[in-house]
């Protein structure tokens, strides 16, 4: 809940250890039933620093970061959906989670899915981020190949100076770039003995993402979740409203939609991928209607 003079709470930075992984979570406390909150592909925990305050006065929200993200351990393996979701369920047993809402953001929605269609008795509710239904051969069919998609998918431009770096995403992330934006984005990278500035996110591990998403993409899990699902998808702005992108992830929702047995879908409209960034309190208010229905 708000602290004595009414400001949002701050979550306390934890440890865990995660069979050879030494986890590091942001605890917001609370005593409400607990969220487990995924942060998407070469991000951090601190995505949710916007959203996690509105959501922990009903709920405790936990916010680790992944295997090879942020402060936690840089492993070398373990990035197959099984591995991932045995993580995110490992971390619930040393809190003593017996059951949890979990939410993902981009891939961490696939992360999530994996969670619930895996673990489906450690799962109460599943929400998903703008992320966890694009299927890129489903929509492509035969005309996406394993090189193309890596591709497209390759790792971001991260490079430069801080200043350079930041001047970048700036511009990428338009209007809702403020200090908190720029705090949260400097917890997904490192600067180097030069000045340079690099994805915490090795390529090497990039790389085993990429093969994971190609060879078990999103479809192939659908059928097996079975809890309560929530999908919320960003969006387009009006310049990007009436383009291909936009009318293949309108396609993805509406199949993952049927094809997940239990699910809502919530569109966030005229919004970034970001939506945590651009409107952390419509999205909050969309998950905590979702998350009170249980």
């Amino acid at each position: 809940m708000n602290g004595p003079t009414g400001e949002s709470p701050k979550p306390q930075e934890c440890w865990a250890k995660v069979g050879e992984l030494e986890v590091r979570y942001l605890d917001w406390g609370g005593d409400g039933p607990p969220v487990m909150a995924l942060h998407g592909l070469a991000s951090s925990g601190h995505w949710y620093d916007l959203v996690a305050p509105m959501l922990a006065r009903h709920f405790r929200v936990i916010a680790p970061d992944q295997r090879g993200h942020g402060k936690t351990s840089q492993a070398t393996s373990g990035y197959d959906w099984q591995s991932l979701a045995t993580d995110a369920v490992g971390l619930m047993d040393h809190l003593g989670f017996d059951r949890a809402a979990v939410l993902g953001h981009s891939w961490g929605c696939n992360v999530a899915s994996n969670v619930a269609a895996r673990y489906s008795q450690r799962i109460k509710r599943l929400v998903m981020i703008d992320g966890g239904f694009n299927d890129w051969r489903r929509i492509n069919g035969s005309g996406t190949t394993w090189e193309s998609f890596r591709a497209r998918l390759a790792p971001r431009d991260v490079s430069g100076t801080r200043p350079q770096f930041l001047a970048r995403l700036q511009a990428q992330l338009g209007p809702c770039w403020n200090s908190e934006v720029e705090r949260i984005v400097q917890t997904m990278v490192y600067e180097d003995k030069n000045g340079q500035i690099h994805d915490i996110l090795h390529p090497d591990n990039h790389a085993q993402v990429m093969h994971a998403m190609w060879h078990e993409p999103p479809s192939s899990i659908f059928a097996k979740i079975e809890c309560p699902t929530l999908l919320v998808p960003a969006g387009p702005r009006p310049e990007r409203k009436d383009t291909d992108f936009a009318r293949r992830r309108q396609e993805s929702v509406e199949y993952a939609s049927q094809a997940i047995r239990r699910c809502q879908v919530c569109w966030i409209p005229e919004t970034i991928h970001d939506i945590g960034y651009d409107k952390p309190q419509e999205l909050a208010q969309v998950i905590l209607a979702f998350l009170k229905e249980g």
